[in-house]
This record gives structure tokens, C-alpha cells and sequence, in this order.
């Protein structure tokens, strides 16, 4: 007999906001399918860890977690992720559409930000690989009355991030996550969040003073981490009543 579980698949999930994500749905009765792109060792890892976090059936666990690679700068292999996801589970209710791209570049100096080819990729990744991935997966979660959830950033609300490119891009994916929540209704709800600084392998970028420096700027004299982001994630995706609604989540750094 097919599980009436309900299935969460999780771009870029192996690590970082992701793998938080894929932890807390395994926790709430999600079925979770796992995408990755490179690295499967630490994908590996962390499915490993899903069974024992699941509140579901333990002689079911085969059945209830996945590890799917997909390059989702690539519009075939996203058709194939939501393909694989559908033939191992039969259903799609959570679209987790965490990817994106960046290259560290400031935001002082227009020449350093003005590489056609990382504005290419940024675009690719920041806003075209979430409308492939809704393009691809609609019928599903149009089925399911499913939610379609994106990881934007606190750099697509205000001129802020590691370059020109990444806040352009990001602020792009804000206005598309808007248009498919309008497109995408009346079954399917679209929103999306939008961090400010999460220690994440990215914030490696940074030093300790920098990141101290950030958390005495917000009002709330911390820094946001990967389980609060995805606990908003679980939110949407349980929400029956929103869409079109973008959350910032930066401890109150941009009042």
C-alpha cells in the first residue's frame, strides 16, 4: 500500500539551510527527497540521519528518504529531479527551492562587479532554476495542493551581499516568487524567505569581528541560524492561507 505521507523535496539540501530543513521535515512527518550537486559524502551523511529524526513507520524508512543529484543550473536535470521524485514517491506537497549562486565581489566598484559570465550564472541559478523547478513540478503540486517555497535574501530587499549580481538577482527572484503565486493559484501557494547572515559555510568568508560586528547591528543582538530559517520553511509549507508573502529573517539588521 503507497504512503499518504506527505513528501518535501529540498533543493541544495545537503548542508547549510537545506539539510536544517530536511531535519526538521523528517521530524514532522515528511517524506524527504534530498538534492544535491556535488558532494555525496555529505549527502550521504545526512540522509543517513533522517531515519532516526523521522516520527514515521521505522519498516518504512526505505521508502521515506532519498538522495537525488541534479545540477539545477541545468533545465533537463531539473526535469529529471522531479521526475525521480515523483516515480520513488509517488506524490510532490513541499517544493523547498533553496539554490542559488554567488561570487564575492563587494558592492564599492562597478568594474569589479561588470563579469558577464557571473551575471549569467547568478541569473541562471537566482531566478531561472525556480521557474524550471515550478514549471517542472506544477501538475504535481497541483495535485497535492502544495506549497512552492524559496530561499531569497535580505540582498534582493535591499541593496546589500556579496555582489552587484547576487542582490540584482536575488530581488529578481522576490518579483518571480510574487508572478507564480499569482500564476500558480489557486492550488499551489508560493512564498519565500529571505535571510540576512547565516553561519553557514559561506559566512567562512567573513572574520569573527565581521560577524560580531553584524550581530551588534541587528536589534536583536543575533545572528539568524539555519534552524530559524527553516522553521518559517515548515511554516509555509504548512500554511493552507498564504501566498505571495516573503518573510525577512535578519534579527532586526535592516530596520
Amino acid at each position: 500500500m503507497a504512503s499518504t505521507s506527505p513528501v518535501a523535496l529540498i533543493t541544495a539540501g545537503s548542508a547549510g539551510l537545506g539539510a536544517a530543513a530536511a531535519r526538521l521535515f523528517a521530524q514532522n512527518g515528511y517524506r524527504v527527497a534530498v538534492n544535491y550537486s556535488n558532494n555525496v559524502e555529505r549527502a550521504n551523511q545526512l540522509v543517513s540521519e533522517l531515519p532516526g529524526l523521522s516520527s514515521l513507520r521505522q519498516d518504512d524508512v526505505a521508502k521515506n528518504f532519498a538522495l537525488i543529484k541534479a545540477d539545477l543550473g541545468d533545465r533537463e536535470d531539473i526535469n529529471r529531479l522531479i521526475q525521480e521524485t515523483v516515480e520513488q514517491f509517488g506524490r510532490i506537497d513541499v517544493l523547498f527551492s533553496n539554490g542559488g549562486w554567488t561570487r564575492y565581489r563587494g558592492l564599492t566598484s562597478i568594474d569589479d562587479n561588470c563579469h558577464e559570465e557571473e551575471w549569467d550564472h547568478a541569473f541562471n541559478m537566482n531566478v531561472k532554476s525556480h521557474l524550471w523547478l515550478m514549471q517542472a513540478a506544477k501538475k504535481h503540486l497541483d495535485e497535492s495542493q502544495g506549497a512552492f517555497i524559496t530561499t531569497a535574501s535580505l540582498a534582493g530587499v535591499s541593496h546589500s551581499g556579496s555582489s552587484l549580481a547576487y542582490s540584482v538577482t536575488k530581488a529578481a527572484q522576490l518579483h518571480l516568487a510574487k508572478a507564480l503565486a499569482v500564476m500558480a493559484a489557486p492550488n499551489i501557494r508560493v512564498n519565500s524567505v529571505s535571510p540576512g547572515l547565516l553561519i553557514t559555510k559561506w559566512a567562512e568568508l567573513y572574520t569573527d569581528e565581521q560577524k560580531e560586528v553584524h550581530r551588534q547591528g541587528t536589534k536583536l543582538k543575533r545572528i539568524v541560524t539555519v534552524e530559524d530559517v527553516a522553521e518559517q520553511v515548515l511554516t509555509f509549507a504548512r500554511s493552507k492561507s498564504t501566498t505571495g508573502v516573503n518573510v525577512v529573517m535578519d534579527a532586526g539588521f535592516n530596520l
